[in-house]
């Protein structure tokens, strides 16, 4: 079971496990190093140490690979519930998969070539893992996922919006400015521009009728770009109403079940959603470490978590 400890390494870790708790700091500060590398080769004055420099950077790089392929190899124990090559296939596929492959993919095609080795750049991404269960990273992204449908209808009235502004200041404007407005993509950054209140400058209408229409189109750009700024804001109370309630639970958890995971509880290694359908019950928390971990769908139920659940009736 070698390939689980490993596994278990790798992933973020507990406060009870120190070595995966050593490698989670490890990866942050090589990461770190990578980002901080890429940064300082961007000033002249520290030429004479590029060759330190581009040593440090493929010494990071293959670090990054040894972490993929162990990724790679431990992909089943991530993915139980798949066969070992469909798990290998999912995690590559996954967005840790690609932010991974993105990182270490100078290394082998076109390093010399900067808009390739900017690519490394993704793997800052990395940093949102760490401790991903127990930051408010963790809450925004679970608040973005819930209300995404409501996200994406107000950024589709949004655009709806900047067509509709762009044609018509273009229709105003094309004959008192026609190298300004020269198109309707002309209209379409003054119109982005004003919706979004940045007024750049460089495109404004001269006419009585376009500078009407500003007017207008400004006051609904400013309700237009609130509508997602309200969902958004709603999300999170809702969400830390929730976490409440949970805490609330843990306090008072002689009003619900418990249940200790280890490897005779029939949870370990499942994700909440699995856990919940194949045992009709509905996690309310999960408490690692002490802590109250939101029970999000995507969560991995690890041994020494305790969880909280109702029974469905």
């Amino acid at each position: 079971m070698y390939r689980k400890r490993i596994f278990d390494i790798i992933q973020i870790g507990s406060r009870g496990d120190w070595p995966s708790r050593g490698f989670d700091i490890f990866i942050t500060i090589t990461i770190l190093l990578n980002i901080s590398v890429l940064i300082l080769e961007t000033f002249q004055p520290l030429a004479a140490y590029f060759s330190v420099m581009r040593a440090i950077e493929l010494v990071t790089i293959l670090i990054f690979c040894v972490e993929y392929g162990l990724r790679i190899w431990t992909a089943d124990f991530l993915y139980p519930e798949l066969p070992r090559q469909k798990a290998i296939l999912r995690f590559i596929f996954s967005f840790d998969g690609i932010v991974d492959l993105f990182t270490i993919l100078p290394l082998f095609f076109l390093y010399g070539f900067s808009v390739f080795r900017i690519i490394r750049v993704v793997r800052i991404f990395r940093l949102f893992r760490i401790n991903a269960y127990y930051d408010s990273l963790n809450v925004i992204a679970t608040v973005l996922s819930e209300k995404k449908n409501q996200i994406l209808s107000s950024v589709f009235i949004i655009l709806v919006l900047i067509m509709a502004s762009s044609l018509c200041i273009y229709s105003a404007e094309r004959e008192a400015q026609p190298d300004v407005f020269k198109n309707a993509f002309s209209g379409i950054w003054w119109s982005v521009s004003a919706i979004f209140t940045v007024g750049y400058g460089d495109i404004y209408p001269v006419t009585i009728l376009g500078r009407i229409m500003a007017v207008v189109i400004t006051f609904l750009g400013v309700g237009a770009v609130a509508i997602p700024t309200g969902i958004i804001s709603a999300g999170f109370v809702e969400h830390y109403s929730r976490l409440s309630q949970a805490e609330s639970i843990q306090k008072y958890k002689n009003s619900t079940a418990l249940a200790y995971i280890d490897k005779h509880s029939g949870f370990l290694n499942l994700r909440i959603a699995d856990a919940e359908s194949k045992h009709d019950i509905c996690v309310t928390a999960v408490i690692r470490d002490g802590q109250v971990i939101l029970p999000s769908d995507d969560v991995l139920l690890t041994e020494g978590d305790t969880i909280t659940y109702l029974s469905i009736l």
